[in-house]
């Protein structure tokens, strides 16, 4: 009788901004989930102030990167994840780029005090335009070497 035992593989776990990816793809029950680029220091930054910023504890933060937001998400394109944030909510509901950030105004304590800017005329088109601008150059602000060598093929179809 052989008392030969299966082979054993190595198990990798990644970290992105200090949370373990390993997890379960449910997540972490809170009713919104961020999707963020976990590469981009700006985003990293970011994400620090809205963590400190969701006292009701409603939102969870989480990289692009983890290898469980495929499963999580599977209707979000993976482009969509290199060109803006992505905000999930209840039901699986989804808003991406300025209206993400617009919904998270509404979700945050005392986030009205600046979203009531979005429904002045002009503002929604105009927030559009910055967030556009921001995450094609995201990469430059506030970032070191290894940013200048990510290609930055963000194509939002709105460059002639």
């Amino acid at each position: 009788m052989s008392t030969a035992s299966a082979p054993t593989f190595p198990v990798v776990r990644f970290v992105f901004g200090g949370k373990d990816t390993a997890g379960d793809v449910r997540g972490s029950g809170r009713p919104y989930t961020v999707v963020y680029d976990g590469q981009c220091k700006v985003c990293g930054r970011l994400v620090k102030l809205l963590d400190a910023w969701d006292t009701g504890r409603q939102i969870e933060t989480i990289p692009s990167q983890n290898s469980t937001v495929r499963a999580r998400f599977p209707w979000i394109p993976p482009e969509a994840y290199v060109e803006a944030v992505q905000l999930i909510g209840p039901g699986g509901k989804t808003w991406q780029g300025s209206a993400a950030i617009e919904q998270l105004l509404e979700v945050l304590p005392k986030g009205g005090l600046l979203g009531w800017t979005f429904h002045i005329p002009g503002m929604r088109t105009f927030a559009d335009r910055f967030y556009k601008w921001f995450a094609r150059n995201r990469y430059q602000f506030g970032c070191g070497e290894h940013c200048q060598l990510r290609p930055q093929n963000l194509n939002f179809g709105d460059e002639s």
